[in-house]
């Protein structure tokens, strides 16, 4: 009843003339609170496929939590409670541990455009959308904010500088990672991280990519940032309930085909606007530190050594894996 008061609420908040003549309303749930800059792109996303469709698709978005907690859309879009959402898939990695690999492979990438291309060009696209389709979802887009920033109140500038750093890094991959590099990972929920920071319990953090951490205050007491980041790229994924998206005329996925391709290089090159109006703005104090690419090469083969555990968890963990091995080799990133 509660869940259902919830929904109600939201659908009577988009309530509209225009929802009158859409032929198809739908809610997605976003992983982002609104007012955030990723949320008023996935409205103005909503706004250009109802263009795009001559006013048939309305898509209402709403703030993460709104009916459902971040980690319930899966279901939800399932059950048609809502019908879609904007989220990190790593949220449910208990369902299936591909989702981890999919949702952030750990030390894989250091240009977003390499993840992009891996999706749509490596085959990247289609195993995902086949382990959603398990769930009753349908994939449509596929993005990212691009490389995560390291925030650190030392300068870290290789592997060798990590070495008993102690990085608030969550449990997982990332949490595996740092471990692996000789850093000392502290579990600690993003709340704390500020206050952390600035007591000394911890030295650096994995939290978001410049731009946020320069907003939020984690340049200022962390005046050392690793920019690019190499350790952190978490996808961003549209999605529909899958007996919706089959049920649709062939127009209409043409139109989502087209509206899809916008979100992928949209809201990548969004974040990427931010971070270097965030580079070209921090203060003078601030030191942006750069690894070379030969100390990110090494952290991708660390990296690599984890995948394959990873992998041997589920048989679609494992298509994942292989896929993505496969383009890594290929592009000579790794060996």
């Amino acid at each position: 009843m509660k869940l259902f008061k919830k929904l109600l609420t939201c659908s009577l908040v988009a309530f509209s003339t225009s929802v009158l003549a859409a032929q198809y309303n739908w809610n997605f749930q976003s992983s982002d609170q609104p007012g955030d800059d990723a949320f008023q792109y996935q409205q103005k996303w909503a706004q250009d496929v109802e263009k795009l469709s001559n006013g048939k698709i309305h898509i209402n978005v709403l703030g993460a939590g709104s009916v459902v907690e971040h980690n319930q859309t899966l279901d939800s879009i399932n059950m048609n409670i809502i019908q879609g959402d904007f989220t990190d898939p790593s949220y449910f990695s208990g369902k299936d541990p591909a989702f981890a690999l999919y949702g952030n492979l750990i030390g894989a990438w250091s240009n977003p455009k390499d993840l992009v291309d891996f999706m749509y060009n490596g085959g990247g696209f289609e195993v995902a959308n086949e382990l959603l389709n398990k769930y009753g979802v349908q994939l449509l887009a596929v993005s990212t904010v691009g490389g995560e920033s390291l925030v650190s109140k030392k300068p870290i500038r290789n592997i060798q500088d990590l070495k008993g750093v102690k990085v608030r890094a969550p449990e997982g991959l990332v949490q595996a990672l740092f471990k692996k590099l000789d850093a000392s990972p502290v579990n600690l929920p993003g709340s704390e991280v500020y206050t952390s920071l600035e007591k000394g319990v911890i030295d650096a953090s994995d939290y978001s990519i410049f731009a946020r951490n320069q907003q939020s205050g984690m340049n200022d007491i962390a005046k050392y940032p690793i920019h690019p980041g190499w350790h952190s790229m978490p996808v961003n994924q549209v999605t529909l309930n899958k007996k919706i998206y089959d049920s649709l005329p062939q127009d209409m996925k043409d139109v989502l085909a087209e509206a899809s391709k916008q979100y992928s290089v949209g809201f990548l090159a969004m974040h990427q606007k931010l971070d270097e109006e965030a580079v070209k703005n921090k203060k003078p104090d601030i030191t942006i530190v750069s690894w070379d690419e030969s100390e990110i090469k090494k952290v991708r083969e660390t990296a690599t050594e984890m995948w394959p555990e990873w992998a041997a968890k589920s048989p679609m963990s494992q298509k994942f894996y292989d896929i993505v091995m496969k383009y890594l080799k290929d592009k000579g990133m790794v060996q």
